[in-house]
């Protein structure tokens, strides 16, 4: 298998996208839709933008190489591969069941609180589990990076994912939540009885091509060399608590307590705790700092989550402080390429937006047909998924000028649902989805092999989805 696969798809979109310039005119759209002329962009035009993009997206690169190197402290402490072994041998015979709540959860926590980037943290997991139960790396990717946009394409209560949605096209997040549900329920149903069809075991010839996702297996001693058994007999339950804590808080602090439920309690609190003073001065909100309430975290606070977890587990489990540095490097250097991949992913982000060539393409497809359609509609949230590799963005990029194009208003609760469900399929497969290609990465999977594996899902997908608009747009 080629090395750096996905890296390389990434560039050449990268570099397509360049061109495209050379070819597109610019146009925005203000109160009226303007052409502005063709701004070719250059190599060196390209590195300008990183000023733009680590200034604005730095912390979703910082927050890849945190998780590897929490994952390379999680391999020092021992009981990281005695819970795989645990869960293995648990789920031997019932590896069906494991791997259809893995997908559930995931896809539930995507389209409930939009943990999308966030799962990302469970991502090696995940994975080590799944080549441990002895399928192979495409099925590894379908149960994470499949399962997030299985929840994108259902996404519910997700305020952070929807909020440009709301904004252009008056809409709640409850209308049409029935759908959504719906969506959610047999994209998932789908994802799991494609797994479980296609999902294939290992071969024997590539088992020490898994290895190095799968933790050094802790050695068994003689059991009268005392100092040795108690060296090896390492305690697991801490560190199950420890990663239990760490997504109850994570869910905790991405659920839109008061966006989506207009639930203040976390702000309150918040408040009360940094405001509290002793002797006239506000003792915790200087140690805590700008600390943001539950309901408003972002990567930034799980960076800090995880390096806070590396610090607990240090002490715990009793590592060398040379260990841990160790460790964490070693994990580090393993997150670089898919760390690279998020800055890339986000440079084809900044040059979409600073050259806007993409309302040309929206504009020649709306023009095909008189009002809305629900297939010129879809097919322009497609692209516009492809070229934007965050949902804010992509919805961001065509909903000005469509809702001047598209003015009847008695549709926009559906329109709302095709945004929002197509945009989660096309990260099934974009090579600008963070969650696919940064997983496509970290296992060594080929693009080509991936869209081999999974496209027949795709079209399935895709036809439930516009079965779905079609109901949707005869009964509302």
């Amino acid at each position: 298998m080629k090395k750096h696969n996905a890296l390389k798809v990434v560039i050449i979109t990268l570099l397509l996208f360049a061109l495209l310039t050379w070819i597109l005119p610019c146009a925005t759209y203000q109160t009226e839709y303007t052409e502005l002329g063709r701004y070719q962009v250059g190599l060196f035009d390209i590195l300008s933008y990183q000023s733009t993009v680590l200034g604005y997206f730095g912390y979703v690169a910082l927050f890849v190489l945190v998780v590897g190197g929490f994952y390379g402290v999680l391999y020092k402490t021992g009981a990281y591969r005695r819970m795989l072994d645990s869960l293995v041998k648990k789920f031997k015979g019932k590896e069906v069941i494991c791997l259809v709540v893995i997908m559930a959860l995931f896809a539930f926590l995507t389209s409930f609180a939009g943990l999308q980037l966030a799962l990302l943290m469970l991502f090696p997991f995940v994975i080590s589990l799944v080549l441990m139960m002895g399928y192979n790396k495409s099925t590894a990717v379908a149960v994470t990076a499949g399962s997030v946009a299985v929840g994108l394409m259902g996404t519910t209560f997700s305020y952070n994912t929807t909020q440009v949605l709301q904004q252009y096209l008056s809409v709640e997040l409850t209308d049409l939540i029935w759908a959504k549900i719906v969506l959610l329920v047999l994209g998932v149903v789908l994802l799991a009885l494609f797994v479980l069809k296609f999902g294939k075991k290992a071969s024997t010839k590539k088992v020490d091509d898994k290895e190095e996702f799968i933790p050094e297996e802790v050695k068994s001693v003689k059991a009268k060399d005392k100092d040795k058994d108690k060296k090896h007999k390492v305690k697991v339950w801490p560190l199950v608590l420890i990663l239990d804590l760490m997504l109850i808080v994570t869910i905790l602090g991405f659920i839109p307590w008061n966006g989506a439920f207009g639930i203040t309690l976390f702000d309150d609190v918040t408040t009360a705790i940094t405001e509290f003073e002793l002797f006239g001065f506000p003792i915790f909100g200087k140690i805590l700092g700008a600390i943001s309430a539950f309901g408003y975290w972002t990567l930034v606070e799980l960076v800090t989550l995880m390096l806070l977890a590396i610090i607990i587990l240090k002490f715990v489990y009793k590592i060398k402080w040379d260990d841990v540095f160790d460790g964490f490097g070693k994990g580090v250097k393993k997150a670089l390429v898919p760390a690279l991949i998020v800055i890339l992913i986000y440079t084809c982000l900044v040059l979409t937006t600073y050259d806007p060539y993409q309302l040309v393409i929206y504009k020649f497809i709306l023009g095909l047909t008189k009002g809305f359609n629900i297939f010129t509609t879809g097919l322009v949230v497609v692209i516009s998924s492809i070229f934007n590799g965050d949902p804010l963005y992509a919805f961001y990029s065509v909903l000005p000028y469509f809702v001047s194009v598209v003015t009847d208003t008695n549709n926009y609760q559906l329109i709302a649902v095709i945004f929002q469900c197509l945009y989660g399929i096309v990260t099934l497969v974009a090579p600008t989805s963070i969650p696919l290609m940064v997983t496509l990465a970290y296992t060594n999977t080929s693009y080509k092999d991936w869209f081999k594996y999974i496209w027949k899902l795709l079209v399935a997908l895709l036809v439930l989805a516009f079965i779905v608009f079609t109901v949707l747009l005869l009964i509302i």
